[in-house]
C-alpha cells in the first residue's frame, strides 16, 4: 500500500506542474482572445507579441524618443512618477540594458541564518547611510516580490554562481535543480 501512495504522489510531482502550466497558458489565450471582437483562437497573443515588438521599435528610435518623450510627461506627474519609474527600473533590472540583479550574495541574518540576495547598490550615502553598508534585494520564495534590507558590507559575502540560478532557487523555495554548466 505505501508503495502505491509512493507512485501516486510521484503522479502528483509529474502532474500538477504541468497541468497548472497548461492551464495558466489557457487563461491567458482565452483571457487575452476574450478582448478582440472577432473569434480567432491564439490571435490575441500573435497581436500582443507583434504590438511590444512594434512598440520596442518605435521606442528605441530617436524620432519617436524626440516627439514622444513618456518620460518627460510622466516626470511632471507627481504619483504616476513613482508608479512609471519604479516598474521601469524593476522590469529593466530583469531584462533591459542595466540588469541589476547579477551580484549574488549571503546576507548574515540573525544568529547563524543567511539568505540569499542581490547587491542592487553598492553606495547609499546619498541618502544619509554610512558608507560602509550596502542595499541588498532579498526576493521572496513562490513570490516575485521581496525586500530591500540595507547591511553592513561585513555581512555579505558574495556567491560565485549564476545569477539567474541563485533567483531560479531562491523563487523556487530552494528546491530547484541547478545545472551545472558544460
Amino acid at each position: 500500500m505505501k508503495k502505491l501512495f509512493g507512485y501516486f504522489l510521484q503522479g502528483l510531482l509529474f502532474t500538477v506542474p504541468l497541468a497548472a502550466t497548461l492551464y495558466l497558458v489557457y487563461k491567458a489565450i482565452v483571457l487575452i482572445d476574450g478582448i478582440i471582437p472577432f473569434k480567432f483562437p491564439g490571435l490575441g497573443i500573435l497581436i500582443i507579441v507583434v504590438s511590444m515588438t512594434l512598440i520596442g521599435l518605435l521606442g528605441s528610435t530617436l524620432i519617436v524618443n524626440q516627439f514622444l518623450s513618456l518620460d518627460k510627461i510622466l516626470d511632471r506627474i507627481p504619483l504616476l512618477k513613482i508608479i512609471y519609474t519604479s516598474v521601469k527600473d524593476l522590469l529593466s533590472a530583469f531584462v533591459g540594458k542595466k540588469k541589476r540583479f547579477t551580484q549574488p550574495v549571503l546576507v548574515k541574518m540573525e544568529g547563524n541564518v543567511e539568505r540569499f540576495g542581490f547587491i542592487t547598490q553598492n553606495d547609499l550615502t546619498e541618502l544619509g547611510v554610512s558608507a560602509d553598508k550596502i542595499g541588498v534585494y532579498i526576493p521572496f520564495s513562490y513570490a516575485v516580490t521581496g525586500n530591500l534590507i540595507v547591511v553592513p558590507k561585513d555581512c555579505v559575502t558574495p556567491v560565485d554562481a549564476n545569477s539567474a540560478d541563485i533567483m531560479k532557487l531562491i523563487i523556487s523555495g530552494g528546491v530547484t535543480e541547478i545545472e551545472e554548466e558544460n
